[in-house]
């Protein structure tokens, strides 16, 4: 993609997308950090629907290690991978409590040093929470960052260095929520939508792919 197709692709991100916000519910920097953990391969709507539970008790991470292994997977089993989510919640909130005076930490290494915690978490509640300029590569960023052309890159880390190269600083957050959002609602995985995309004219996949 060269810089007038990236720039025309930037602009009508920004345009479609204006204001376009997380999709996970959360009011603290942890039930954030527990929503986002919990949404690794799994819909922001079931997790929304099983935090609406969840936090209703153990909205810090206090409440949260009121909780056994066995009792937290039964709030969290409908999203998935349930036992390894359950051991990284209750490992995080011990952390936050005897590490960080049981606050989430602000700093991107100590967000790291979580349980359950990657670079694509720790980018999102650094961008969200903290509002650093970070972008935080999902399944939908990855996808549509490499489709358009604004990254071509093979993981999700070199897809981030590459948006980090192609996009302004000052609208990596923003972006992050652009492509999530075009991701879901148009740029989908299995059949994207092609001819209702206002990027097609500065797509790499739509140019390459169209009869």
């Amino acid at each position: 993609m060269d810089k007038q197709a990236r720039d025309q692709a930037l602009k009508t991100l920004s345009e479609v997308y204006a204001g376009a916000r997380p999709a996970l519910h959360y009011d603290t920097a942890y039930e954030l950090l527990v929503a986002v953990i919990l949404s690794a391969q799994c819909t922001d709507e079931r997790v929304n629907k099983v935090t609406a539970e969840l936090f209703k008790e153990h909205s810090t991470p206090e409440k949260m290690l009121e909780l056994s292994q066995e009792e937290l997977e039964k709030y969290i089993f409908s999203c998935g991978l349930y036992r390894s989510k359950a051991a990284h919640i209750l490992s995080a909130s011990r952390d936050i409590i005897e590490k960080f005076g049981g606050k989430v930490p602000e700093s991107f290494a100590d967000l790291k040093s979580l349980a359950g915690v990657g670079q694509k978490t720790a980018n999102v509640v650094s961008s969200v929470w903290f509002d650093k300029d970070a972008i935080a590569v999902d399944t939908h960023v990855f996808r549509v960052s490499n489709r358009l052309g604004l990254a071509k890159a093979n993981t999700p880390l070199k897809t981030e260095e590459q948006l980090k190269e192609a996009i302004p600083k000052e609208h990596w957050s923003e972006a992050h929520h652009w492509l999530i959002w075009h991701g879901r609602k148009v740029c989908h995985s299995q059949k994207p939508d092609c001819g209702n995309c206002p990027l097609s004219d500065c797509c790499d996949y739509f140019k390459a792919n169209r009869v």
